[in-house]
């Protein structure tokens, strides 16, 4: 079999090999490539030790990224591409790290300390296809299953059991039997990993086609509740309400199934409604309600990501759309969606109205997003004639009233949200002339 790669990846396998060495792609490469899938990125295994893989390349940029661990990392224009010595490892004793590591001589033994059979195939063009753990079957076969003994490969990082779950939901592959089980036993050690690390896998959970799948898997295996123990109590929990046809649990996981592969979307689906079961309130017919859960959620979501240590950023946006997500009931008017728009940003807030619309679709069956759609085509109205919703979008400034004979202070910005007040409910007076005048009746006293 011979597989396509590209050229600058030739260029390396040709070089090693011309200097003696054996050289393959290995992993989600060739996983990726035998799917029909274009890999992100490729990684090169060789017999060649990191010294001569320097020596090989020293015409090329090169750096150490971890010559204990026999890696290097090439540069070739735009292309990086890492470069590791067969390697066997010791016991990892922090669950995460290997005591030792051992260069070896045979791509097999390399192949052996790998997480799943279909990350352990690799390929040259000399040799084809080297598949000992009878990978390419896995993949025909559309199955997750741990190379050699599924509790020895969790144990060497616990990691690889969220792994597992993000292959399957990614792929949209089936656990093997025994690894599930060896999953399901040591799935609480997930806590041992730190969550930087448990992040990139559950985020990729997060943006596969159906992330519903791995949400599942990680709370039969008991993942769910170490990484977002938060969600537990919507589990089960009854809305009460003939506007909902679901738990809190299977809407949030409708709703996230629903949103858009956008990473902040995602997690403001995942957080939206947790607020609902520390909100309950049920009314004299038996219906429930729950006021302010918006806004609960929306603090859940702030502390949750906090503890997962997320980028500052991305809390603030996701909090952002978790607090903001019921307001497609207001029915506004353009001020108040001028005023939307400044709370949430104009950069998140059309993934507001994603969220909204994941939301709605699903409550139930009856549900409209009709509102919502009316909803982005006036914020698109708003947007394309750049009228005001943000005291830096009028035509004046601070100086302005300055030499007109504001004083400095508080005054000033009062003036000036004054101002786009009278300028959300009528565009047409954003003019410097006119705004200034309006700043003396209002304030000639106060000036």
């Amino acid at each position: 079999m011979e597989i396509n790669i590209p050229n600058y990846i030739i260029f390396i396998l040709d070089k090693l090999e011309s200097s003696g060495f054996e050289s393959y792609i290995v992993g989600g490469s060739v996983r990726d490539i035998l799917l029909g899938k274009e890999p992100n990125d490729f990684d090169i295994a060789t017999n060649a030790k990191p010294e001569d893989i320097e020596n090989i390349f020293q015409d090329n940029k090169t750096i150490d990224i971890g010559k204990e661990f026999g890696t290097i990392k090439i540069l070739l224009d735009k292309e990086e591409v890492e470069v590791t010595t067969f390697r066997t490892e010791g016991n990892y004793l922090d669950g995460r790290r290997p005591e030792w590591v051992k260069f070896v001589p045979a791509i097999e033994d390399d192949l052996s300390r790998r997480d799943f059979t279909i990350n352990a195939i690799a390929y040259n063009k000399k040799t084809g296809i080297v598949d000992p753990f009878n990978g390419v079957k896995d993949l025909e076969k559309k199955i997750i299953r741990s190379v050699g003994n599924p509790k020895e490969r969790f144990k060497e990082d616990y990691l690889r059991i969220l792994r597992a779950v993000r292959f399957s939901t990614v792929l949209d592959f089936e656990i093997e039997k025994e690894t599930l089980k060896a999953a399901e036993e040591y799935g609480s050690n997930i806590s041992n990993v730190s969550m930087e690390r448990i992040n990139q896998e559950f985020f990729k959970i997060l943006l596969s086609s159906k992330p519903s799948k791995g949400i599942e898997l990680m709370r039969e295996i008991g993942l769910l509740d170490i990484i977002v123990p938060e969600i537990i109590p919507s589990i089960g929990f009854n809305q009460q309400n003939p506007h909902h046809n679901k738990d809190v649990y299977n809407h949030i996981l409708c709703a996230i199934d629903n949103s858009p592969p956008i990473l902040k979307v995602r997690l403001a689906a995942l957080f939206h409604d947790m607020g609902k079961p520390h909100t309950i309130s049920i009314d004299e017919k038996g219906i429930g309600h729950f006021y302010g859960h918006d806004k609960v959620g929306a603090k859940i979501a702030k502390q949750a990501l906090e503890r997962m240590k997320a980028p500052h950023k991305l809390n603030e946006e996701v909090t952002i759309l978790v607090s903001e997500h019921m307001t497609h009931h207001a029915r506004f008017k353009d001020k108040g969606l001028k005023k939307l728009i400044r709370r949430v940003g104009v950069e998140n807030i059309y993934d507001l109205f994603e969220l909204q619309k994941a939301d709605r679709k699903c409550s139930n069956e009856y549900a409209s997003i009709e509102h919502i759609l009316d909803m982005e085509k006036r914020v698109d109205s708003i947007l394309d004639k750049r009228e005001a919703f943000d005291t830096n979008q009028l035509d004046i400034n601070g100086n302005d009233l300055l030499k007109i004979g504001f004083k400095e202070g508080k005054i000033i910005g009062e003036v000036l949200e004054y101002l786009l007040e009278k300028v959300m409910e009528n565009p047409s007076i954003n003019k410097k002339e006119k705004l200034l005048k309006l700043a003396q009746k209002k304030y000639s006293k106060k000036s």
